[in-house]
């Protein structure tokens, strides 16, 4: 094949595709390479062996000569490392192809491959064919690489870069962007995109100090330059052609002296005869150096095949097949120092959650994200963006872990990724885009599938002339009502589409006739009963007296639709401590009348008219009762309260008006008067890592469960608002919120002074928020997929229907699919999520969501596809639900497997062969082991001495119905540091990762995890920045565990005090303040949540992490 002959058409599916924004095309070979040798690491935590300390004599391979290069590639000088066939971060995309490539008299013979020793299989084996022309090319219009946007591709199909992408004559290559190795304590440019498909993090075992990889052209100690000739016989490695998008290993290079090759390695190329000096060849053309013996393996792979015509001299067993982690990491101290330096992981070389994320605004958040094309990847839950709705739902309203869903349910089973979609239905919307437009198709109602119900939408085809409509999710042909027809154009489209929201655009909401409405009769406006605990306890911090203050200017705020002038929903009063008080409250009343109910093992409600009013109606008589009430109760003893009675009797006061509503209930100690659902204190410490640690997370008695059920009937959601002293049951207690669709809210050992501001910022968000109300989602699938498994704060009585007596905008339901067919490419896959509810005004309504996604028979495609924010928030849910059923332990494990299968597929399946010693991960999922690992060492999973069984019982609960973006800084929570960046600058500063190495003494940082917001200020931070901020003059005077900043007239004060508003304004709760100074006793809770670092409930740092993963991986793989 000539080398300058034009390239054949590339076929499809290998160019670069219009929906990924901001996706660079890679030249080939011009890719910068990485640093770092493939050298696998030992153990975990353990010694890497074999380092030699003498110097080898070792020769460099020239570029194989295929005739004359292209005329942009100068010969490499003599000595230094060049591309193999296929350099670093190479891309393969398309089919593989049975045409061998030609090869012109004098170009360096491939070897020819012999039987593989032994009986390896066949899998280990990932050398395909040479690549035509055609495959080659296809691979230039795959993706980006590496950081830089590299050069147009050469003509030739061969992949030689440009005389840039050659080291310098010392055989090291240029850094290869953030994957690449720096020097010590240089952080890596941040500027470099991260967009290569896989990245290949070079590993070793790594105690917790970090240092470089290896020492790179620019920096540290020189490599020794090589001479010699070409070896005899060596051949070239190439990716395997069967799967495209795959990263090949870093390019041949030079290692320092006195370093030997531990691990095993790929298929070797022929070994040169064993009298030869120099090292022996590695796959993908690299020169590796000799490797000593790694633990837990026999030679490299047992059993390796050899390419070539002489197989290389046998290698001795070890003695004794040892565990990795039974080898003790040699102390820094007793290291030489050339190993001290490659012993251990730069933190700044392994994949930066920060980066990744800087990244992605810079490059997706400029352009708005249109819904219009199948299976678009959305931007990420930290990128601010705007979605315009062409067709499919936005993404605020549902996220799937992958876009590109394999075809059949083999291969879903191979990967391991799971096929989920978070949806949160009534999703607010920033002010920049429109709600879904109300579809009113009067008495006839909207437009269903007669078959499997589901509602006309964007994907239907209409045929016949717009007489019929063939459904998209069964395939059942239906006649168009007289009254919904229209003629189609040329294109067969409606010609109304576009004035239809049903016909072209992913969410729209229909107006539900009478036939969805309860016994066939619409309903009535909802209402709200407050429910306040009056017990000694509540009294006495002062709770009630606020609560009563607050609701009196709170009710002029109750939601209410569009333009209404007032809410149309009813409130109600009941106080309680061991025994219930009604509360009459009606309009033509002077003083408010009290009624007392003592039986409460039989609840009923004394009265009815009069119990559910209008606030303006009722204004003066609510008034009056909310300044009684503190003083009625001033004087109490009676510390003993009650709980099942008080939901009960709330539901039956709905159930009488013959509404759907909400319960406020206020509430402080565990319920343990005698009462349904009296409860004993069962907090026991000794359970925390047994086989009976899940009963913590059970209801201690069914009489929850069954309320909870009647709740959902009557359309009666519960919001519980907590304020214990001691143990109060939030596993038990939650059971009622959880099932009803309603939320929790936690304030332990309330101090007015201390959490008012928190409190009453909740309350007023919870009372005025959009709910839905008596609501069914069913979510539809088109066929080969079936909706399977679903999570959060719900019931459901069949395995369709998720029943909601209330819903808000905050809650998301989390919906797994499995296969029960085969998936068609062309065709895709569609969901549709359709929810019924009563809004705030007692309209019944229909909100509709509709998404595409494609479908892909290469695994590749859907590594390439995949969300790794959606996955961790699927994956916490899963492994949160399975603490009640099974031991702690047994759901860590679960986890680490499950993500270890999905790195090792990917590795085995879609990239190009390398050194098994290196890690190399999915572009899309590169974050997937630190955000993992945040997972495994969250409280619910890894609790450590200090937390209570409350609190993990709460973030359980809260954690199911989270969204993506919650789940996002929950798990990884920002830290900003607040004296980098200029104090004029109104953008908030740029994060910096969750580490201890991140914070420097003289700064001041905020950390955020959406429910905790924490100052912390270093011992050494200026003056100046302290009297600016605190009002003292030094670090010592300041308060530790300060909860409000003083208002201060300076710039940074305004500045930090505004940061501090804007990121509470982000979240649905309302994140409490406390000053952390550096070197305190707070600061030890603080630091639990720098979630890189080592946790002291014994989680694993991030380092340590990726290496014990990489472990796995290459268990799987062996």
């Amino acid at each position: 094949m000539n080398v300058n002959q034009s390239v054949p058409p590339v076929p499809p599916f290998g160019q670069p595709q219009p929906i990924y924004p901001g996706y660079h095309q890679s030249s080939y070979g011009g890719q910068s390479g990485s640093t770092a040798p493939a050298i696998p690491y030992g153990a975990y935590n353990g010694p890497v062996p074999g380092y030699q300390q003498t110097p080898p004599q070792g020769m460099s391979r020239a570029p194989p000569s295929s005739g004359a290069p292209p005329a942009s590639t100068a010969q490499a000088p003599c000595g230094q490392a060049a591309y193999g066939q296929f350099g670093q971060g190479d891309v393969q995309n398309g089919p593989s192809s049975t045409v061998q490539m030609q090869r012109l008299p004098g170009s360096q013979p491939f070897g020819s491959p012999l039987a593989p020793v032994g009986n390896q299989p066949a899998v280990l084996q990932p050398y395909g064919p040479p690549l035509t022309s055609a495959q080659v090319t296809t691979q230039l219009s795959g993706m980006q690489i590496s950081g830089a946007v590299a050069p147009a591709p050469p003509s030739s199909g061969l992949g030689y870069g440009p005389p840039t992408s050659l080291a310098s004559a010392s055989g090291s290559f240029p850094n290869s962007g953030l994957y690449g190795s720096y020097p010590q304590g240089q952080a890596p440019p941040l500027s470099q995109a991260q967009g290569h498909p896989g990245i290949q993090t070079p590993q070793r075992s790594a105690p917790s100090q970090a240092s470089s990889f290896t020492p790179t052209a620019s920096g540290g100690p020189r490599l020794p330059s090589m001479t010699g000739p070409l070896l005899p016989g060596q051949s070239f490695g190439g990716p395997s052609v069967s799967q495209p998008n795959h990263v090949s290993s870093p390019p041949p290079q030079a290692l320092p002296p006195g370093t030997q090759m531990t691990g095993p390695l790929g298929p070797l190329p022929p070994m040169h005869s064993p009298q030869q000096p120099g090292y022996q060849p590695q796959q993908n053309g690299s020169f590796g150096p000799a490797r000593g013996p790694q633990p837990n393996y026999g030679s490299p792979y047992p059993a390796a095949p050899t390419f070539g015509s002489q197989p290389g001299p046998p290698q001795p067993l070890p003695p004794k097949r040892l565990d990795p982690d039974a080898i003790p990491s040699p102390q820094l101290s007793e290291l030489p120092p050339q190993q001290k330096t490659r012993h251990r992981i730069d933190p700044d070389a392994i994949p930066s959650p920060i980066q990744v994320i800087e990244d992605d605004r810079n490059n997706r958040g400029t352009e708005p994200f249109v819904t219009g094309v199948r299976g678009q990847v959305p931007p990420l839950v930290t990128t601010n963006f705007l979605v315009k709705d062409q067709g499919n739902a936005s993404p605020r309203y549902i996220r799937c872990t992958s876009y590109n869903i394999p075809c059949t349910s083999d291969m879903a089973k191979q990967a391991q990724v799971p096929l989920a979609a978070v949806i949160k239905p009534l999703a607010r919307l920033p002010p920049e885009e429109a709600s879904p437009y109300v579809v009113d198709h009067g008495e006839s109602g909207p437009l269903r599938c007669n078959r499997c119900k589901a509602y006309m939408c964007p994907f239907m085809q209409f045929i016949e002339g717009g007489r019929r409509f063939q459904c998209c999710f069964c395939s059942c042909i239906n006649d168009v009502p007289p009254q919904y027809f229209q003629h189609l154009d040329h294109t067969g489209k409606r010609v109304d589409a576009y004035d239809r929201p049903e016909l072209s655009l992913g969410s729209y909401e229909f107006l539900a006739t009478v036939d969805y409405c309860k016994n066939n009769k619409f309903p009535s406006p909802p209402a709200f009963i407050f429910m306040i605990d009056v017990s000694y306890n509540a009294i006495r911090t002062g709770l009630v007296r606020l609560l009563c203050e607050e609701l009196k200017s709170l009710l002029d705020f109750l939601p209410r639709e569009g333009g209404a002038e007032e809410s149309a929903i009813r409130v109600g009063f009941v106080t309680y401590n061991k025994v219930l008080h009604f509360y009459n409250v009606k309009n033509s009343l002077a003083q408010p009348q009290m009624m007392v109910v003592s039986d409460v093992a039989d609840m009923f409600v004394p009265l009815l008219d009069g119990f559910l009013v209008n606030v303006n109606e009722s204004r003066a008589v609510i008034t009056s009762l909310l300044d009684q009430i503190p003083e009625m109760f001033a004087d109490t003893r009676e510390t003993e309260t009650v709980f099942v009675p008080v939901v009960q009797a709330g539901m039956e006061a709905l159930k009488a008006a013959e509404c759907a509503g909400k319960l406020f209930l206020f509430h402080t100690s565990l319920p343990i008067a005698e009462a349904p659902g009296k409860l004993k204190n069962r907090d026991d410490r000794k359970l925390i890592n047994t086989d009976k640690e899940k009963t913590l997370f059970q209801p201690q008695t069914g009489a929850y469960q069954t309320l909870a059920k009647e709740c959902v009937a009557q359309g009666c959601c519960v919001d519980l608002f907590l304020f214990p002293n001691q143990y109060v049951d939030v596993a038990t207690l939650s059971v009622v919120p959880q099932l009803t669709g309603g939320s929790v809210y936690k304030y332990a050992s309330f101090q007015v002074e201390n959490d008012q501001e928190r409190f009453l910022s909740d309350l007023r968000r919870d009372v005025q928020k959009i709910v839905g109300f008596d609501a069914v989602m069913r979510v539809r699938t088109s066929t080969g997929i079936r909706a399977v498994d679903f999570f959060g704060a719900f019931y459901m009585s069949n395995t369709t229907d998720v029943e909601l007596a209330g819903l808000d905008g905050d809650k998301t339901v989390t919906v797994e699919f499995k296969h029960d067919d085969r998936l068609n490419e062309e065709s895709g896959a569609l969901l549709q999520c359709a929810l019924l509810y009563t809004s705030c005004a007692g309209q019944r309504r229909l909100r509709i969501h509709n998404l595409a996604l494609n479908c892909c028979t290469q695994l590749a495609d859907l590594y390439r596809n995949c969300e790794t924010d959606t996955l961790i928030n699927y994956m916490a849910k899963f492994a949160y639900r399975g603490v009640l059923n099974s031991p702690v332990k047994a759901v860590r494990d679960t986890l680490i497997t499950q993500c270890a299968q999905i790195l090792a597929c990917y590795r085995k399946n879609c990239a190009s062969p390398s050194s098994a010693g290196q890690l190399i991960l999915p572009e899309c999922m590169k974050l997937l082991p630190v955000y993992l690992n945040c997972v495994l060492k969250s409280d619910v999973l890894q609790p450590g001495a200090e937390v209570i069984t409350d609190d993990r019982a709460y973030i359980r609960q809260l954690v199911t119905s989270m969204d993506v973006a919650e789940t996002n800084v929950f798990f990884y929570p920002r830290l900003l540091p607040l004296t980098k960046s200029p104090i004029e600058s109104t953008t908030e500063p740029p994060a910096v990762r969750a580490s201890e190495e991140r914070l420097s003494n003289g700064d001041i940082y905020l950390l955020e995890n959406g429910l905790n917001l924490f100052l912390w200020v270093g011992a050494s931070v200026q003056q100046g920045v302290v009297q600016s901020l605190f009002s003292v003059s030094s670090f010592s005077q300041i308060t530790s565990g300060l909860s409000v900043l003083p208002v201060l007239d300076n710039p940074l004060s305004k500045k930090v005090r505004g940061l501090i508003d804007s990121l509470r304004a982000q979240r649905s709760r309302y994140m409490k303040l406390t000053v952390v100074k550096q070197e305190d006793k707070l600061e030890m809770l603080f630091k639990h949540f720098l979630v890189e670092d080592k946790s002291l409930s014994g989680g694993a740092s991030y380092v340590d992490f990726l290496c014990h993963m990489h472990k796995e991986i290459r268990q799987l793989l062996s």
